[in-house]
């Protein structure tokens, strides 16, 4: 593994960053005794054409490689250094690389901030200096370009020419993932471990920097920072490379401010897919669904067309499609008459024109004819799926396949579309012809489920150029507003709220310049109803019996003419800024869960478009011929509601739920805020 010929470390396949050394390198210094024989031998399997310098005090050779006895003797400082001892020993390697000018390192040993050793983790990254580091607690990479693998491990891959990286917060997944018989040509695997010091946006920046790098595959748990994670996202769609993010953790529901309605609503997984959403990344919630995403990335870019069509030879297959495609929010608009027309020429009286398509077998065989339909269907789509399950090669005879597989590689030339053949179970396309096909650059998906979670996922579109969330801002202790004052802030920024007044006891509620019925509430408590706190239709507050547990209370006119309620909330997240969450209000907000979060700033124009994918939208535009509620005076209540946070980074969390619409104004009947103290 000599070859001093090698080329220049830097070219133009991997632009010049500080990681440049470390993910493409060409020497590579491996510590620590088992470990390090594993991974010499893993780049022994792979080809690395540069030296792998074992380093030990005591042994003369590791894995049939002369050892250097330190890290001083070696030749010249490594490119890429695999550390596989201790953690103590670990800083004091670190610190002796960086200072001989090394390229990084991979630190494998666990014990840091994962086990409450923060102030040891914040050494290694002071040890490490300028010289960049994964880890600790890391795995390492493997680079299938180059066959230079920091790798202690077994692994799936094979040498490629360009193919996906692939970024992982578990080894084991990512493990899982090299060994998929799907066709998916990998070029890189990297692990992030703690990210001490190299976080996934600057490790994801170096791997699609590579020119043979078509895309980016996520298994992440958290993101730790979002706004650089979103200046990924927007360089990586311009460079034509789509980033395809299996996001876990969702069911951490986060809900430490269980006071709010938004803090439920929008925990777990809604701020993150919001996050991934409005970045054009796509988002998958499998690990088959983020192979074949990547597969259509990888040779389509980063987006394909809404507008699909399917074609199968059996009517069975075309109603499972459409009951499938349903569930996945797939909606298969039928042939133009034209399109028609030029298919029944083909496919004859028999056939009923429609997407999904049962062509039936008439043509079965046919090539000519088959090639016409498959790409009559797809030229009026922006892509096409075509089920078809080839035979076992082993026990029957695949051939009669061949034209209908020939036919959907012509219709996508043709046409210039994508054309997916979809194998209904991933195990009826072998890996043999998937690779095959995806190098003519014809994706095949395997299993149909799959397939269209992928399809779905990669027709995410980012929202706007340029977008990045808030800042995240240290959240110190908070406290809760009183529903007056609440609504006193809300005034300010010219939110509606009803007219009332407050007191002490209901004796000392001065009612006479207000006009009834009233409703009565005690101040002081973030879920009124559920206290008993909340009296409705009082005529004469000075007859009320006090409320247990209130500090004061409010007398306010109720709102007539409502026709509609909504649940509006801000609120600071640690991860991505701030979100906003909208849906139907009163007390059932929570248990209907029909809400859409989105994450901070948005426009008005956004806003309506995200109340549209509620289930219940209907209820806010005149269903069955309802009046349609002030949605315009909705949508403009909620961009002041973010135009307070934005103005004052100390408030927390702004509710308003119910926010009662009417047919030309919206009131802010009930509110929630919390400000730091």
């Amino acid at each position: 593994m000599g070859n001093r010929s090698r080329p220049p470390r830097h070219d133009a396949r991997l632009h010049d960053n500080r990681l440049s050394r470390l993910m493409r390198p060409r020497s590579i210094a491996v510590l620590g005794a088992g470990w390090a024989a594993n991974v010499i031998e893993q780049c022994q399997k792979m080809g690395f054409d540069g030296p792998v310098w074992p380093v030990h005090p005591t042994r003369d050779e590791i894995g049939d490689v002369a050892c250097f006895r330190s890290l001083a003797d070696l030749p010249e400082p490594p490119d890429a250094v695999f550390i596989g001892v201790n953690r103590y020993a670990t800083l004091e390697v670190v610190a002796e690389l960086s200072a001989m000018g090394a390229g990084g390192a991979i630190c494998f040993a666990s014990g840091w901030e994962e086990s409450g050793e923060q102030a040891l983790q914040a050494q290694l990254v002071e040890a490490a200096g300028d010289m960049p580091v994964l880890g600790p607690n890391c795995y390492g990479v493997i680079n299938y370009l180059d066959g230079a693998l920091l790798w202690p491990d077994q692994h799936g891959g094979k040498r490629v020419e360009r193919g996906v990286a692939l970024i992982s917060q578990s080894s084991n997944i990512v493990i899982n993932l090299t060994m998929q018989a799907r066709g998916m040509p990998v070029a890189y695997v990297a692990c992030l471990g703690n990210a001490a010091q190299v976080g996934l946006a600057e490790l994801g920046d170096a791997l699609l920097g590579d020119e043979r790098v078509t895309a980016l595959g996520l298994y992440v748990e958290g993101f730790d920072d979002a706004g650089a994670f979103a200046a990924l996202a927007e360089s990586a769609r311009a460079a034509g490379k789509g980033i395809v993010a299996l996001k876990s953790g969702k069911t951490d529901a986060s809900r430490a401010a269980a006071a709010s309605h938004t803090a439920a609503l929008a925990g777990g997984g809604a701020a993150s897919q919001a996050f991934l959403r409005q970045l054009g990344v796509a988002e998958v919630a499998t690990l088959g669904g983020l192979i074949e995403a990547l597969k259509i990335v990888h040779v389509h870019g980063p987006e394909i067309g809404d507008r699909l069509c399917s074609l199968s030879c059996s009517g069975g297959e075309a109603g499972l499609v459409a009951d499938l495609g349903d569930a996945a929010g797939i909606v298969f608009e039928p042939p133009s008459t034209a399109q028609k027309e030029r298919l029944g020429a083909v496919l004859g009286p028999l056939v009923t024109m429609a997407n999904p398509l049962d062509y039936h077998t008439f043509i079965w065989g046919d090539l000519e004819k088959t090639t016409e339909v498959f790409a009559g269907m797809l030229e009026g789509y922006d892509a096409g799926i075509y089920l078809i399950d080839p035979p076992r090669p082993d026990r029957c005879d695949p051939s009669s396949f061949e034209a209908a597989l020939q036919a959907i590689e012509t219709a996508q030339t043709m046409t210039g579309k994508p054309a997916f053949p979809v194998a209904s179970m991933p195990e009826n396309f072998d890996e043999g012809r998937a690779e095959a096909m995806i190098a003519r650059g014809v994706v095949p998906l395997m299993g149909l489920e799959t397939a269209l979670e992928a399809l779905v996922a990669v027709r995410a579109k980012p929202r706007s150029s340029g977008w990045r969330p808030w800042p995240v801002t240290a959240g110190e202790d908070a406290a809760m507003l009183d529903e007056a004052a609440a609504k006193a802030l809300l005034a300010t920024a010219g939110i509606a709220v009803p007219r009332g007044v407050t007191g002490s006891t209901p004796m000392a509620l001065d009612a006479s310049g207000l006009t009834g019925p009233f409703a009565l509430k005690g101040l002081g408590l973030a879920h009124k109803t559920e206290a008993g706190a909340v009296r409705l239709g009082v005529t004469d507050p000075t007859r009320e019996s006090p409320m247990d547990g209130v500090q004061g209370y409010l007398l306010e006119e109720m709102v007539t003419g409502g026709v509609a309620e909504m649940l509006i909330g801000l609120r600071r997240d640690p991860v991505y800024g701030a979100t906003l969450t909208l849906g139907l209000g009163g007390v059932t907000a929570e248990l209907l869960a029909d809400t859409v979060t989105l994450v901070a700033p948005v426009t008005g124009p956004e806003i309506a478009a995200a109340l549209r994918q509620l289930r219940l939208w209907p209820m806010l535009d005149g269903w069955r011929g309802r009046p349609r509620p002030a949605m315009g005076a909705a949508i403009e209540a909620a961009l002041a509601m973010q135009a307070m946070m934005a103005a004052d980074p100390a408030l927390r969390e702004i509710e308003v739920n119910p926010l009662i619409l009417t047919q030309d104004r919206a009131v802010a009947v009930d509110a929630v805020i919390w400000r730091e103290t």
